[in-house]
């Protein structure tokens, strides 16, 4: 990203925003991802997941396998949402290609340790209180109708409750200084803009959390399933980001097919309170299809839009 000038660092600040990221010559020489090149990476990953399925089937069982599938589609679906709101926080923040990298590896990190959490607490009340499954169905479904009802415009990511609250509580550098987190000024450790943007990608993962490791619940309650199935999506986040950051305008309802697949395991989780039990085979048949047709529906939307618009130009 180009160095900005006086102007238009007043310009940010003026409008409460960072200054955009400065990049020194070292971080300009960082690697840009492409379509192609992110799209390989996520079909390597997916690959990885499925050998690993393959092992699970060969050591475990074809039961297993199945939910192990099941579990890594829902996590897998719930992602993109997931990354939609990274882009939207990172475009806000007018972060460069170089603290993008950074603050996902960071927010992978940690989205990593914190399902690990969610899981594991998440278990043990299931083995004392089984009825809070449905529970957790409730508030599935009541997420996926919340994200129906979302209006388009969402608020601003840099006038969220969560930075306001963190530039009252420490020191805070008016400007981004590189792709560090951290600055010592006049003695003083002051964080950066950069640091505020981790929080805010922290806290989204534990609001994503909320929703994925519920769900997953639906499908099993066996730890290595359902925390291996967590990881395997996760660790394709970073590529998925880069290939969804390309074609953002072309798969913006795919959120639709996602608060179908939310309120779908809400009900199947509901369900259980009743001794209803939906097979996982349909389970899994659900899943992929509600995804694959809000990518299908988003490519005619966006295609016939485009159209449209170059038609009046």
């Amino acid at each position: 990203m180009r160095q900005e000038g006086a102007d238009s660092r007043a310009e940010h600040e003026k409008n409460g925003r960072p200054a955009p990221v400065v990049a020194d010559p070292i971080q300009q020489k960082v690697k840009t991802y492409t379509l192609g090149g992110s799209l390989g990476m996520v079909m390597l990953v997916v690959g990885l997941a499925m050998a690993f399925n393959a092992g699970v089937w060969y050591l475990l069982g074809p039961q297993k396998a199945l939910e192990f599938l099941g579990g890594y589609l829902i996590e897998f679906s719930l992602s993109i949402d997931n990354l939609f709101v990274f882009i939207m926080i990172f475009t806000a923040f007018g972060l460069s290609e170089h603290a993008q990298h950074r603050t996902l590896n960071y927010g992978i990190i940690g989205a990593i340790v914190m399902r690990f959490i969610f899981i594991f607490f998440g278990l043990k009340i299931i083995e004392r209180f089984e009825w809070v499954l449905s529970v957790f169905g409730v508030l599935l479904i009541v997420s996926g109708l919340k994200m129906f009802a979302k209006r388009k415009e969402g608020k601003d990511p840099s006038d969220s409750k969560v930075i306001r609250a963190l530039r009252k509580c420490i020191r805070m550098t008016p400007d981004y200084v590189g792709d560090k987190f951290f600055v010592k000024l006049e003695g003083k450790v002051h964080a950066t803009p950069l640091f505020a943007v981790l929080v805010l990608v922290e806290c989204s993962d534990v609001m994503f959390a909320i929703d994925s490791v519920p769900a997953i619940f639906s499908i099993t309650t066996d730890l290595l399933i359902v925390y291996t199935s967590n990881v395997f999506a996760i660790l394709g986040l970073r590529q998925l980001y880069f290939v969804l950051r390309h074609l953002y305008d072309r798969f913006r309802y795919i959120k639709y097919g996602v608060a179908v697949i939310l309120v779908f395991v809400g009900v199947k989780l509901c369900v259980l309170f009743f001794d209803k039990h939906i097979p996982t085979e349909i389970s899994i048949g659900f899943i992929a299809g509600a995804l694959a047709l809000s990518v299908i529906v988003s490519l005619i939307i966006s295609g016939i839009k485009n159209r449209k618009e170059k038609k009046n130009v």
